[in-house]
């Protein structure tokens, strides 16, 4: 698998160059880092360097000096220094790690009075990471009564078409499912292949990325329905997508103003956490899109990004019907990694001074990405950067090392929080290897 997963990620890397996905849109100055193993991966005890690279319009920078800071991933710095480029080039000594992990090195140089950044982390061991939160002992007891109390209220849904999405191959409706007898809801878009047959189509859920906002671009992915695939695209609040941006921004800043926003809503229990009737909305999406009579009866896929990786990983723990699972760099994992010392996962709750209460933290590991995903059985792929600031690879890495399932991986170092547009439809390419 080792072997794998470098050819890949060289593969990736070429792929980058080839293309300039590197070269900032419309920039001036490029900053290119080339650690001195080609996969940016170390042994815990080996040491680190990186060779820096700077162009403006193109142009080695010669006399420019570079001021770095070294840290752990997300970590305050504890190391300072800086480097004169020569023709362009310089090289930064970014250490070792005794424990598995990864160094970052955060980069400025001013050029005509204008400060450039850049950063780059490499891994120590990173296959050893393992999480610091733990399984509750009544972890599986606490989630199946709760969706067993959720599976007593009906399927009850409504659907409606939306020509604007719809197209010579695609049909598409907005669906607004209920959750409960509060009156609580998701909305999401139900993509369908044009005339599709009965028994005749595979059903994707998508859970969304991070955020009160409408549901991006829901077009984007609609080679999934153009290929014989079901795809469900859904929002996480019970705000209809079709709001303009001005209401989804009041609402937003209204509800979601401070730190973390709704990821923080009575985190201190477990019970009223707002994340949980999400959780549970995940699943009762799986009963939604598994009753259409044009689903195959087999395959059943989650896939998702960011806060739409964790929900994935998520369902796939939570919902035996699941049958693969795709996930790019999955927030609300290894959440309070923080407490020992390391990088957590997003929302970064120990941003906010208090958070490290008994309560929070209880109810932290109780909707951990980590503690579902030793729960998965199916295959489950995963993506992440080690660039990433917002969800870092330390946690990807704790996810990824906790399953217990046939599992892949595609690693593309450069990446911070993004993924291409070639990486996304090779999430497509993988499920249609894994249908049944």
């Amino acid at each position: 698998m080792k072997k794998n997963l470098l050819f890949i990620l060289l593969t990736v890397l070429f792929s980058l160059f080839v293309q300039a996905e590197n070269y900032p849109y419309r920039s001036d100055v490029l900053w290119v880092t080339v650690p001195n193993h080609a996969d940016w991966v170390y042994k815990t005890g080996e040491k680190a360097t990186v060779e820096v690279q700077f162009y403006k319009y193109g142009i080695p920078q010669d006399g420019v000096t570079v001021n770095y800071e070294l840290g752990d991933d997300m970590m305050p710095a504890d190391t300072r220094g800086s480097v004169v480029l020569k023709n362009g080039r310089a090289v930064i000594t970014m250490g070792t790690m005794k424990q598995p992990g990864f160094r970052d090195c955060r980069m400025t140089a001013v050029v005509g009075n204008k400060t450039y950044k850049h950063h780059v982390k490499v891994g120590f061991s990173p296959e050893k990471i393992r999480p610091y939160t733990q399984l509750p002992a009544d972890f599986e007891e606490f989630w199946e009564s709760n969706k067993m109390e959720a599976a007593k209220f009906p399927l009850k849904y409504t659907k409606k078409r939306v020509e604007k999405y719809c197209t010579d191959k695609v049909d598409c409706y907005l669906v607004k499912l209920q959750l409960n007898t509060q009156g609580q809801a998701v909305y999401g878009y139900l993509f369908y292949p044009k005339n599709a047959k009965k028994g005749s189509c595979p059903v994707v859920l998508c859970p969304p990325g991070a955020g009160i906002k409408t549901i991006k671009e829901p077009l984007r992915h609609k080679y999934y329905a153009e290929q014989g695939c079901i795809r469900f695209e859904i929002e996480i609040h019970g705000l209809n997508p079709e709001m303009t941006a001005e209401e989804f921004k009041e609402i937003s800043t209204a509800f979601n103003g401070r730190e973390n926003g709704y990821l923080n809503n009575s985190l201190d229990n477990r019970d009223n956490y707002y994340m949980k009737r999400v959780y549970l909305a995940c699943v009762r999406c799986i009963d939604l899109i598994t009753s259409l009579p044009e689903w195959d009866g087999r395959n059943v896929i989650v896939q998702g990004g960011s806060q739409g990786g964790a929900l994935s990983l998520i369902t796939a723990g939570l919902d035996s019907r699941v049958t693969a699972c795709v996930a790019n760099h999955p927030a609300l994992s290894d959440m309070a990694g923080y407490m020992a010392g390391r990088a957590g996962g997003y929302p970064h709750f120990f941003r906010v001074p208090g958070m490290d209460t008994p309560d929070k933290l209880k109810t932290m590991a109780y909707y951990d990405v980590v503690n579902f995903a030793r729960r998965i059985k199916v295959p489950t792929y995963i993506t992440w950067g080690y660039n990433d600031d917002v969800c870092p690879p330390t946690t990807s890495y704790a996810v990824f090392n906790v399953l217990d399932c046939p599992k892949e991986a595609l690693i593309t170092p450069i990446n911070e929080h993004w993924t291409s547009e070639d990486t996304e439809y090779g999430h497509w390419v993988w499920i249609l290897k894994h249908l049944k």
